[in-house]
C-alpha cells in the first residue's frame, strides 16, 4: 500500500504540475487544482475510512496521493509565481514548517479522536477547513489562451526531461536535493531499531516519539529563522553548505555516542540542520527553474528528488547493517555513511553559478 502510494505521488506531482501550467481558467492556473485536489483528497480519505478490505485501501490511498499532490503541485508553483526573490527564503521556511506540522498534528488528531475511521474523517474535514482561506484569498494569475503554446503529446512527454547540459544549475540543485534527502532518510529510517539494538532503551517507540518531537521542533524554528536570514543577506549556498555540515555532525554523534544523550543531541542537530536546508534550498531552487511558464511541472520534477530517497534508503541501509555481526558496529557504519553522503550533497551546491 505504501509503495503504491509512493509511486503515484512521484508521478502525480510533475504530471499535475504540467497540467496546471497549461490551465487557462478565469479563476487562475493554480487555484482550480487546489480546489479539485482538496475535494478529491477529502473524498478519498472518507473512502479509506470505510474501506472493506486491502484492495479498496490501496485504491483509496493511491487516490489520496494523486489528489493531494495535484493540490501540492499548484501550491508549490504559487511561491515563485507570486513571491519576490528576496522573500522566498521566509516563505519557503514557513512552507517547510507546515509540512512538518502537518505530520505531527495529523498524527495527534488521528490518535485523539478515537478509532481509525474517525481519524480519517477528521483529517478529511480539517483538509477542507484549512484549504478554505487559501481558496478565498488567493491572487492566482490567469493565463490567457493566447499565451498558451500549441499542445503536442510528444512535446508534453519530453518536457519532463530537463537536460542538465542545457540547465546545469537546475541539474546541480536537483542532485543536491536528492543526495541530502537520501542522507536524511537513511538517518531516520532505522532510528527505532538503533534505540532498540544499539542504545538498549526499554521503550523504543515512546523514545522515538520524543526524538521526533525534538527533531520537528528544531526544524520548525530553524526553517523560519534561517529562511528570513537568507533573504536578508541575499545568499543561499552558504546556508545549504552549513546545514549539510550540521547534519554530518548529527550522524557522527549517533555513530560514536550510541546513548540516549547522544540520540537527543543527534535529534537536535539533525532537525536544526534539515530545517535550515528545507527553507533555503527550496528558495534556491525557485531561482534556477528553467522556464517561468513551466514552474509547476519543473517543481514537480524537483519533488522526485525528495520522494525517491525514501524508496532507496532501505536499499542502502539494510545491507550495511546486515554486513556486521555486531549490530552496534553496523549502526555506527550506517550513520557514518549517512553523514558522508550528506556532506557530498551539500558540497555540490557550490557548482551552482547563478545563485549566490
Amino acid at each position: 500500500m505504501t509503495g503504491a502510494g509512493a509511486a503515484v505521488s512521484t508521478i502525480a506531482t510533475p504530471l499535475f504540475g504540467a497540467l496546471s501550467d497549461r490551465t487557462t481558467f478565469r479563476m487562475g492556473r493554480r487555484l482550480p487544482w487546489v480546489v479539485g485536489g482538496t475535494i478529491g483528497g477529502a473524498a478519498s480519505l472518507v473512502l479509506l475510512a470505510y474501506a472493506p478490505g486491502v484492495g479498496v485501501m490501496i485504491l483509496g490511498w493511491c487516490l489520496v496521493q494523486a489528489f493531494l499532490h495535484a493540490a501540492m503541485a499548484a501550491v508549490l508553483a504559487a511561491i515563485p509565481d507570486q513571491v519576490p526573490v528576496d522573500q522566498r527564503g521566509a516563505v519557503s521556511g514557513w512552507f517547510g514548517v507546515t509540512q512538518t506540522l502537518g505530520v505531527v498534528v495529523g498524527t495527534g488528531v488521528a490518535a485523539t479522536v478515537g478509532g481509525i475511521r474517525a481519524g480519517y474523517i477528521a483529517c478529511a474535514a480539517l483538509l477542507l477547513v484549512f484549504a478554505l482561506p487559501y481558496v478565498l484569498r488567493s491572487n492566482d494569475i490567469h493565463l490567457p489562451r493566447t499565451h498558451l503554446r500549441a499542445f503536442s503529446w510528444r512535446e508534453f512527454a519530453r518536457g519532463f526531461w530537463i537536460d542538465p547540459r542545457q540547465h546545469p544549475d537546475f541539474g546541480w540543485a536537483w542532485l543536491t536535493r536528492f543526495i541530502i534527502n537520501l542522507s536524511n532518510a537513511i538517518g531516520l529510517l532505522y532510528l527505532l531499531y538503533f534505540l532498540t539494538d544499539a542504545v538498549g532503551r526499554a521503550d523504543p517507540p515512546g523514545d522515538l516519539f520524543v526524538l521526533t518531537l525534538i527533531y520537528a521542533g528544531c526544524l520548525i524554528v530553524t526553517a523560519v529563522v534561517f529562511g528570513v536570514l537568507s533573504d536578508r543577506v541575499g545568499r543561499r549556498k552558504i546556508f545549504v553548505i552549513a546545514s549539510g555540515f550540521v547534519m554530518c555532525v548529527a550522524g557522527f554523534t549517533l555513530a560514536f555516542s550510541p546513548t540516549w544523550t547522544g540520540a537527543l543531541v543527534g535529534a537536535v542537530l539533525l532537525g536544526s540542520g534539515f530545517g535550515v536546508y528545507t527553507a533555503v534550498d527550496f528558495a534556491l531552487i525557485t531561482q534556477v527553474l528553467p522556464v517561468a511558464t513551466d514552474r509547476a511541472k519543473d517543481l514537480g520534477v524537483v519533488t522526485i528528488a525528495a520522494s525517491l530517497p525514501a524508496v532507496l534508503a532501505p536499499v542502502v541501509a539494510a545491507p550495511i547493517i546486515a554486513a556486521f555481526a555486531d549490530k552496534s558496529t553496523g549502526y555506527r557504519v550506517l550513520y557514518l555513511v549517512a553523514s558522508l553522503i550528506g556532506l557530498v550533497g551539500a558540497s555540490l551546491v557550490t557548482r551552482i553559478r547563478s545563485v549566490r
